[in-house]
């Protein structure tokens, strides 16, 4: 039943914080800074955008008047395709990569899913911290309406995390699933309105681009942190339904499979 692998995940919880805790300090280890560089990354990324582009190439939105606009609209889409390929990235490779620990403990298989959803969101939550730090200094922050970003990320933890358990599980008996994950991110990530605006695309194109759960997605971000509007909410039922979609889908494909996965690893 799908009820019990939440609560077989509860029971195992002391495993899932432990594992973060571990990876999060292996990320660092054996570095003078330690754990500042969770810091210095993401504000030299938010610096490096805001102040180069916006500042010293002068870029500019279309029908936006301020100055650090393009740098704004840059990180908050950065943002949300860092979440989404993170953990798609990891959620490929993360049953190959604990195959040792599959094959010596017994837990249930859907503590790895959750690892990596966690791991994702604390790196998310820390430069999102910073970045609302940014605003706020530059007096951009949006107010209230930023918490219209709450739903928009939780469609889009449902949409990785469905896409993620799926290609974890294929990876394990196909390999090429894990190669060829990077190519399709590398094509999706262009396909998606981080680095330009979808206005100077041609209208055909532009129809063809709002197929695209994450340019949805992205452009809520974008709407949030640049206009300070509220995500417009029927836009967004054919993301949400997806992402339902996607995740019932990896569940019954692990669920099918999970037994299996011990013998190809």
């Amino acid at each position: 039943m799908l009820l019990s692998l939440p609560r077989a995940a509860w029971q195992f919880r002391g495993f899932i914080l432990g594992s973060v805790k571990r990876e999060f300090q292996a990320r660092y280890q054996n570095s003078l800074l330690g754990a500042l560089w969770t810091i210095i990354n993401p504000l030299a990324m938010i610096l490096v955008y805001t102040l180069v582009f916006s500042q010293l190439m002068k870029a500019r939105l279309p029908g936006v008047d301020n100055g650090l606009a393009y740098g704004i609209y840059l990180c908050s889409g950065v943002l949300t395709w860092g979440l989404f390929a993170e953990m798609l990235g990891k959620g490929q490779s993360m049953f190959l990569e604990h195959a040792r620990l599959l094959k010596k403990l017994s837990f249930p298989r859907i503590c790895l899913p959750i690892v990596v959803l966690f791991n994702a969101l604390l790196n998310f939550t820390i430069i999102f911290g910073l970045f609302i730090g940014f605003l706020l200094l530059t007096d951009n922050f949006p107010g209230w309406v930023v918490l219209g970003v709450i739903p928009v990320l939780a469609i889009q933890i449902l949409l990785a995390l469905g896409l993620g358990i799926s290609l974890g599980v294929l990876n394990v008996f196909f390999r090429d699933v894990g190669h060829l994950t990077g190519v399709v991110l590398q094509f999706w990530f262009w396909f998606t309105p981080i680095v330009y605006p979808v206005s100077v695309l041609p209208e055909k194109l532009q129809a063809l681009v709002q197929l695209n759960p994450m340019a949805q997605l992205a452009g809520a971000y974008q709407g949030v942190f640049i206009h300070g509007q509220w995500p417009s909410w029927q836009s967004f039922w054919p993301s949400a339904v997806l992402a339902l979609l996607f995740c019932m889908m990896a569940l019954a494909l692990f669920r099918k499979r999970a037994g299996e996965m011990v013998d190809e690893l």
